[in-house]
């Protein structure tokens, strides 16, 4: 199967799960799943599941078992654009081509809608992996995410972020920002879904450092389509990070040197994951070079 249509195949499948976590229309209470769904299926690149059903396929595990791991970390991935979205945080108004939660729903819904997600991502793990693999398992990936979303991960970044807005800052800070706010949960959905798959420690440390590099490269292209992105294509209005007076690659670096930064990491991360696992990580190298050519 090529690569886009497996990248379709795989996003059916996620999606396909994510609903079983929803009850039917008619049991739900109130607003809040209708406004977590929203997010949820706004048609986002599923990028943290692939990388976990990728991750576990690669170290011969049971896509059974990756499921419940690519879908609890899609919820938290669409729980912080939420929370991102807010006028308290980046005050964005569209996000995936479609109007912010808090532009649909109202400020306090989506800060709740948020809340949800969060905290059903984790009933949702330990539920689809209940009976797929040993306690001892499925609380070192339970940690390993939650790890990733915490204060030490994702938030912490989050927080780094919004405090050097408007001030000068160095390349050691902004890789800082970047590890935290989006590497994080990129290395821990490698790294949760190559524990789902019962990969061994060499397997895990060759896989984390190709998610720490492909992380970085994400984040940096990010800031590039932030620039000079199409809008329509992108999903959100460009310019928001120099409006918010954000640190980023661009403009720290410049484009140019932004640009092949970028295309570094990628590389680095390919000839790692290549050395170790040949011709069975094909669709890994594949997704290394979407994250540095894609345009949305």
């Amino acid at each position: 199967m090529d690569f886009s249509n497996y990248l379709k195949h795989i996003t059916q499948l996620v999606d396909d799960y994510l609903k079983q976590y929803f009850p039917p229309k008619s049991e739900q209470s109130g607003l809040i799943w209708t406004a977590m769904e929203y997010s949820l299926f706004a048609g986002g690149k599923r990028l943290r599941p692939i990388l976990a059903i990728l991750a576990n396929q690669v170290v011969g595990g049971d896509l059974a078992a990756a499921l419940p791991v690519a879908c609890a970390l899609e919820f938290i991935h669409t729980y912080s654009l939420i929370h991102d979205d807010l006028p308290a945080m980046d005050n964005d108004d569209y996000r995936r081509g479609k109007l912010t939660n808090h532009k649909v729903y109202g400020e306090a819904i989506a800060i709740l809608a948020g809340d949800g997600l969060l905290t059903h991502a984790f009933y949702l793990l330990s539920d689809g992996l209940e009976n797929l693999l040993p306690p001892a398992e499925i609380v070192r990936i339970i940690k390993e995410i939650a790890l990733a979303a915490g204060p030490l991960g994702m938030v912490g970044g989050q927080v780094a972020d919004l405090l050097a807005e408007g001030h000068s800052s160095s390349g050691e800070q902004l890789e800082y920002i970047y590890n935290r706010k989006t590497g994080a949960l990129i290395k821990a959905a490698i790294r949760a879904g190559a524990l789902s798959g019962g990969c061994n420690q060499e397997q895990l440390e060759v896989l984390t450092t190709y998610a720490e590099k492909i992380g970085l490269s994400f984040q940096i292209i990010d800031d590039i389509l932030d620039l000079i992105g199409d809008e329509d294509k992108i999903g959100k209005r460009v310019g928001s990070d120099l409006k918010n007076n954000k640190l980023t690659y661009p403009n720290l670096y410049g484009l140019d040197f932004s640009r092949k930064k970028a295309q570094q990491l990628v590389d680095e991360a390919k000839k790692e994951i290549f050395a170790l696992f040949g011709d069975k990580c094909e669709y890994l190298l594949a997704l290394a070079d979407y994250i540095l050519n894609r345009d949305r």
